[in-house]
């Protein structure tokens, strides 16, 4: 079970890519009328954006910062839920090898001691995985927002023409700087960090995020940007009492 939600990390993250990849391609202008996803989803998350673009003069960069922290900021506690049940579960890991070296060659023995020891202990081993997968449709639907908000397209900042690819490729380096810098942290965090999958995608995440900052507009990297530096900050401020 350890084993499974471990790889529920990387697999969210790619269903992010993904998401990304349908929504850098589709212009579909938002309409409420489109259904439920467009009017309670991105629609409303789309109007925030031109607020906030209209409260700091016009900048939509400075928009997509603000709306990305208060996302973040909002779904702290389903953050600050994993980590408690990910504290949890690191605690009853002696046991829990223990159980497995006594019972190898009796699966089912093993399994049934497992779930004994979750029962004592008051862990669900799935804990972990519902705030996860509760934040997925929220930034699924800000990517959609961002990429679908056609006045974001019109705008620039910094450099940056929001609607085109950074043709410097400074912004394409920095958000695969900041996804490695992330998943570094993130993994430092974990006892089971020298996964050999887990190694590996450390390096491949970042060349794909750099791949695809080339080609789409740079409102969606500079996004990453902003989300993987605050996963970095909050990261180090919720581990950090952990390593006193």
């Amino acid at each position: 079970m350890i084993r499974r939600f471990s790889k529920l990390v990387p697999l969210a993250f790619l269903v992010l890519l993904l998401s990304a990849c349908s929504s850098a391609t589709n212009h579909k202008p938002i309409d409420p009328n489109n259904g439920i996803w467009d009017k309670f989803f991105v629609g409303p998350l789309s109007s925030v954006l031109d607020w906030f673009a209209t409260l700091f003069g016009g900048s939509y960069g400075l928009s997509i910062l603000i709306v990305t922290v208060i996302i973040r900021l909002l779904i702290l506690p389903l953050t600050l839920k994993q980590y408690r049940s990910s504290k949890a579960m690191q605690a009853i890991q002696p046991e829990l090898q223990k159980i497995r070296e006594k019972h190898k060659d009796n699966p089912q023995k093993q399994q049934e001691e497992t779930m004994k020891l979750f029962q004592q202990n008051n862990v669900n081993p799935l804990a972990g995985c519902f705030p996860l997968i509760i934040q997925m449709p929220i930034l699924i639907a800000l990517y959609n927002a961002i990429m679908r908000n056609g006045d974001i397209a019109s705008h620039s900042f910094l450099w940056l023409k929001l609607g085109e690819a950074d043709p410097y490729y400074i912004l394409p380096a920095i958000a695969a700087l900041t996804t490695f810098i992330q998943q570094k942290v993130m993994m430092a965090t974990q006892k089971n960090n020298t996964m050999p999958m887990m190694q590996g995608l450390l390096f491949i995440f970042p060349v794909l995020i750099f791949v695809m900052s080339m080609n789409f507009p740079s409102a969606l990297p500079l996004y990453w940007v902003f989300s993987n530096t605050f996963t970095i900050v909050q990261t180090y401020i919720i581990y950090r009492p952990s390593k006193k």
